[in-house]
């Protein structure tokens, strides 16, 4: 339930004492409940407007999932039920910054966006965004740094040899590779998730991550972009991962976040993504087929 983004309507608190918190999610799942509900033949609009209305106040990037036509809706959302502990505190955000918000850029400009949103040009399938073409999980499932998208599949699996980490990322099944002990390579070369390498402070896996592609793009940043993450066991049943990124062009100083994962019982499939491979096709075609009507109402004219 904790966006990575603070939710300022909410709250301005950065941790929530533990009734509010617990009310705060049993809220969430009764408006939940009532939103994945089928459809009583006598339900009236407004009711379910009204139903609607208080899942989006408590996770309001669930209207980006099923506010176009042929958007999702609660029944195929998987987000959670409770609000991330860390360090034994409810947390309001993931971001640890002091208003849980991204920090302005330097150019004086907003926060931007972390990827493309899919609303662009339809003159070609590269203009679309990466998710949309099934090439990297929409979010940041995969990072740097590694964000749930909120939604669901937020899974990984880590493997550790003695040369290398490899996180595999459900969403969309891809593979990050962390080389230990290793120098970023220098050819100009960006390869998708960037160029990890890691070492161990102690028990902490310490992951620095440069060359991060333009696609990829963190809130705008990207170029002289760096993400160090840090991967510390605290307890049988937890991981702590804490992230910072900077970039000395975008932003006055580095800014970060933390949350912590739990233990995933099972393996994780694969993700198998077919949006992009359907509807891609369907897209272009409609624009193709909308251009080719305005042209033939040119002529006419």
């Amino acid at each position: 339930m904790t966006p990575t983004v603070r939710n300022l309507r909410l709250t301005r608190d950065a941790v929530l004492p533990d009734a509010q918190a617990h009310a705060a999610e049993a809220a969430f799942a009764q408006a939940l409940a009532k939103a994945d509900a089928p459809t009583k033949t006598d339900q009236k609009p407004t009711d379910a407007k009204a139903d609607e209305d208080k899942l989006l106040k408590l996770r309001p990037e669930f209207a980006a999932a099923g506010g176009d036509v042929g958007g999702y809706n609660a029944f195929w959302l998987d987000p959670g039920g409770h609000l991330m502990r860390v360090n034994g505190q409810y947390r309001t955000s993931l971001l640890t910054t002091p208003d849980g918000q991204i920090p302005k850029r330097k150019d004086g400009g907003g926060a931007g966006a972390f990827r493309r949103n899919g609303l662009g040009s339809f003159d070609n399938p590269e203009n679309r965004s990466l998710g949309e073409r099934c090439i990297i999980g929409f979010g940041r499932n995969a990072g740097p740094p590694m964000l749930p998208n909120g939604f669901y599949n937020n899974n990984y699996e880590i493997i550790q040899t003695p040369r290398y980490v490899a996180i595999d990322v459900e969403m969309v099944h891809d593979v990050r590779v962390i080389r230990l002990d290793s120098q970023h390579r220098t050819d100009g070369i960006r390869p998708w998730m960037g160029d990890s390498i890691g070492h161990y402070e102690g028990d902490t896996l310490v992951v620095e991550t440069t060359n991060i592609p333009q696609a990829q793009n963190f809130f705008g940043s990207w170029k002289n972009l760096k993400v160090t993450e840090w991967f510390t066991r605290v307890s049988p049943t937890r991981i702590d991962y804490r992230f910072q990124v900077e970039d000395p062009d975008t932003w006055d100083k580095p800014w970060g976040g933390e949350y912590d994962f739990a233990p995933l019982t099972g393996i994780v499939y694969e993700y198998a993504c077919h949006e992009g491979n359907y509807a891609l096709p369907g897209m272009l075609a409609g624009a193709r087929h909308a251009e080719a009507a305005a042209k033939a109402k040119t002529g006419a004219e």
